[in-house]
């Protein structure tokens, strides 16, 4: 089992930066893939970016603004988030699973971080 805790949510406002942190505990070792994931008002929740090794995967409406990082020694897993839009406003989510495809699985999920963004 994993256990995954979000922080570092909040409200800012339009072109602002943030930077979002997942703290992951349990049987983390392996081969693995973490990521991120939102979900706005109103929609599913999808992929915004994952990482597994040196491989990293983003989305289209993400790519060159946030970055995914993580630090295997402390068990944590970053996303740093810049030139913020209002479309970014979500409920993000660390995400978790064993194995190395950057993308579907994902079965262990943190609590949520809610991100507002304003104009």
């Amino acid at each position: 089992q994993v256990q995954l805790v979000e922080s570092g949510g909040g409200t800012v406002q339009a072109g602002d930066s943030l930077r979002l942190s997942c703290l992951a505990s349990g049987r983390t070792w392996g081969n693995s893939v973490m990521g991120w994931f939102r979900q706005a008002p109103g929609k599913e929740r999808d992929v915004v970016a994952t990482i597994s090794g040196g491989m990293t995967y983003y989305t289209g409406s993400v790519e060159g603004r946030f970055t995914i990082s993580r630090d295997n020694a402390k068990n944590m897993l970053y996303l740093q988030m810049n030139s913020l839009k209002p479309e970014d406003t979500a409920i993000y989510y660390c995400a978790f699973k064993y194995g190395q495809s950057l993308l579907g699985g994902f079965n262990f999920w943190g609590q949520g971080t809610q991100v507002t963004v304003s104009s």
